[in-house]
Parts: C-alpha cells; structure tokens; sequence
C-alpha cells in the first residue's frame, strides 16, 4: 500500500477505534434482574456464552461450547503475556474462561531480546548477498545458524497453546494482542471473541535466494492457527497489521524484508470452524485453509477443513480470503473491500469445495470483477447471488471471460445447510461494516 493510501487507512481506523465504545454501549445486551421494585441493568456474561445451534461448521456434532461450564475457580481476568500463558496452563482441559483486560504486547521485550549471542544481522546481510551467495542454493553456515537460534527463542516466547474447552474473551473495545501468536493446536471445543491481533512480526526473517527468480524473505507467526483443532469459534476479532503495514517495511536484496504471515490459518485436519463477524484488515496473506498439495497433506486434510465464514469484513486485503484447499468452505454475506493492492479474494485450490453465495464486493475502477476468484487447480465451485457494487455478478462467469486461462467450473457438489440467518446481499455492507469485529458483539 502506498504511502498515502495507508495514511487514509490508518485514520480511518483511528476514527473505527473512537466509535468501538459507543457502539459497544449500544449494541451490548441488557438483563433486567428485579430485586423488589428496583430494576438493576446488566451486560451479558460474554464468556458465559456458546455458539448458536446451527451456526456454521462449528455447530455439527456436539456443538462449541467453549469454556463457558467454568467454575468459578477457572475465570480469570489477564492484563499481562505471563498472565495470559499462566492462565491457559492452569487447570488443563478443564473448563476455563480467560478475559483479557487492555491490549497485552507478547514482544514487550523487543527483537534483541531474542537474538542468539553472535547473531549479527549485519553479518547475515554480507554473508549471504546474491552478489557474494548467488541464488542457487539455500543459504547456510554460522549466520544462518545463529538466526535459526534467535527465530526458536522468538517461536517459544510468542506462541500461546489454547486447551481445549477454553473460551478467551475481550473486556470492553479495546482488548486484544500484539506480537502474539495463539496456537489452536489439536484440542476440540475453543471460542475467541471479542480481541484485536495485531499481527506478530517475525523478528528473524530467513532469505531463500531459490524462492522464485530473484529470492525472497520468508516469515512466520500467524495471529492465530487453527490446527488439527475441532469445534472452534472465532467471532467480533479484528485482525490487522495495525501499525507495521508492509508498507513500513525495509527492503534488502532488493525484496521487501517480509515480516508477515497470515492473520489465520486452518490446516492439519481441523474441522467444524465457525469464523462469524471478524475484521481482516490491511494484509497480504490472510487466510489459508489447507497448507499444502502434498501427497502426506492430502492424507491428513481430505474430508476435513469443513469451515463456515460469515458476516465478516475483508478490508485492505491482497489475498486469501480464504484460499482452500480439500475443505468443504461456505462463505456467505461476507463484506469484501478492494483496494489498488488488490490480487484476489478466493483461491480455488486442490480439491477445494467452496460455496460463495450471498456477498457483497466493493471494488476499485481499476479492479475488475474477474480478480475475485484465483485458479490454482482443478476444483469446481458454487457461487451464487453475490454482488459487485450493488450489481448481481456471476463470479465464475466474468471470471472465464476475463482470465481465460484459467477456467473454473460450477458445482461444489454439496449444500450448506448450517446457516441461522441469511441477509440479502445488498444489505450486506451496512450491515457487516456496522457489527463485524471487535468491540461490536450486539
């Protein structure tokens, strides 16, 4: 994003922020408990709360109940990283609910807190430039070592394991993350709401001079992971990259020193994942749903990844949102804003099943309507009653006719049928950009 374009970006998101209490005053739920004559208001207990029976993927089965049988022993409020990693641990997968209080930085510390003694980006710099290395092989040797060392401390240090039967919920509108990485990792039965993550920055960047022609810099740390998890509902998050856009980023070996991943990725077999009301905001690659074409993936991953998205907004986005692969994926009354940025909103990869139906896209002049899906493989998709800019749209049809090189086919070959409200697509972006992320639970 240029320069310009993110500063109109982020001032908009300042002024987001300044309305997230009032709309929270007006969109929270009031109970009325009667003691004699006296009415007494009350906010809803939203760690108290589960997912709604017919809900999206999330609600098959057994349902997502989060954490929300706690005892009273297993409610804490957390204010701190260590608190926050303390709590999780606490009780195991007993029933818990965690409430996060203010915005909790997981590199409060800084980058240099986590370099290994002798790492010396400098050094890695001079050691493995194109011009001394050449791009024919992975780099290796003592510098690649010591990052290798520093990256571990930072993975150690930032990751937060959610057990199972655990809700995780925002105190007021502006609760959240920075730096931080939950990690959703083969457990069942977990709910996030009501958080900001700002996406962690990967301080150890490796370069891989054999990434495309001219090498690249990969990253990781995802704000959240889902994987191998079941039953998981995310609802009313925001994710951004807040205040280190890619356009803040330096550039070395004349690539961009990326410092991203995702904001959310579903892979290794999750299924039933419910992701209702969130935000995705100013990012590159935002949601992967299956990581791989591998034969070993494939083993894992075929007749799982079964994921709901709904009423969420995708504002600022380059790509992914999703792009899928094996999972069955109903995305519907879905808000998608495009930018100049803009690569794509759905990618269609290897036995993906996806079903668009019922959204709304706002694109630029110079976006045209056939960018919204992206070919990867052969996989056939449903996609019905969406709009672009207020006009009903055949995303598979001017898709054909604008990239015909990539032909996609109709026909996911299965029907939703967990949907508890369907909203006519033209009322969509009032009524997502009004109610989806953090701060806005009505």
């Amino acid at each position: 994003m240029r320069t310009q374009e993110w500063h109109d970006h982020a001032t908009s998101w300042r002024a987001v922020t300044v309305r997230r209490a009032a709309a929270l005053i007006g969109c929270t739920a009031l109970v009325l408990a009667v003691t004699g004559t006296t009415a007494e208001a009350r906010p809803r207990d939203l760690g108290r709360q589960t997912l709604a029976a017919g809900d999206g993927w999330a609600s098959d089965g057994t349902g997502t109940t989060g954490g929300s049988a706690a005892a009273p022993a297993r409610v804490s409020t957390v204010t701190t990283w260590a608190e926050f990693k303390a709590a999780l641990a606490a009780g195991g997968s007993a029933p818990k609910i965690i409430k996060v209080r203010g915005t909790i930085d997981a590199n409060a510390s800084g980058c240099d807190s986590f370099a290994a003694p002798g790492y010396d980006f400098d050094r890695y710099l001079a050691d493995y430039d194109p011009a001394v290395w050449g791009y024919d092989q992975v780099v290796s040797g003592e510098q690649e070592d010591l990052r290798a060392a520093s990256a571990a401390n930072q993975d150690t240090a930032i990751k937060a394991y959610v057990p199972a039967n655990t809700t995780i919920v925002g105190l007021g509108a502006n609760a959240g993350f920075t730096g931080a990485s939950l990690q959703i990792k083969d457990v069942d039965n977990v709910i996030v709401r009501n958080l900001t993550f700002e996406s962690p920055l990967d301080c150890f960047p490796q370069w891989d001079p054999t990434d495309g022609d001219t090498g690249n810099w990969n990253s990781e740390y995802d704000s959240a992971v889902v994987y191998g998890a079941t039953h998981v509902w995310l609802d009313h998050d925001t994710f951004t990259d807040g205040d280190h856009p890619d356009s803040s980023l330096p550039t070395y070996y004349g690539r961009i020193y990326e410092q991203h991943d995702g904001e959310l990725d579903i892979v290794k077999g999750a299924d039933y994942v419910t992701a209702s009301w969130n935000v995705f905001a100013d990012h590159d690659k935002t949601i992967l749903i299956g990581n791989s074409d591998s034969a070993a993936t494939a083993a894992v991953d075929r007749g799982h990844l079964k994921v709901t998205l709904h009423h969420n907004l995708f504002t600022g986005l380059v790509e992914r949102a999703p792009r899928v692969r094996f999972g069955q994926v109903d995305s519907y009354n879905n808000h998608f804003v495009a930018d100049s940025t803009y690569g794509y909103s759905y990618g269609i990869g290897m036995e993906s099943q996806l079903v668009a139906e019922h959204n709304a896209f706002t694109l630029p002049d110079s976006v045209g309507a056939g960018l919204i899906l992206k070919k990867w493989k052969e996989a056939p998709l449903t996609a019905a009653d969406n709009y672009v800019n207020g006009v009903r749209t055949d995303l598979i049809a001017v898709h054909n006719a604008e990239v015909p090189a990539e032909i996609l086919r109709s026909g996911a070959g299965w029907t939703p049928v967990l949907r508890t409200r369907v909203d006519a697509p033209r009322a969509v972006p009032g009524i997502v950009d009004h109610r989806a992320g953090a701060g806005r639970i009505c």
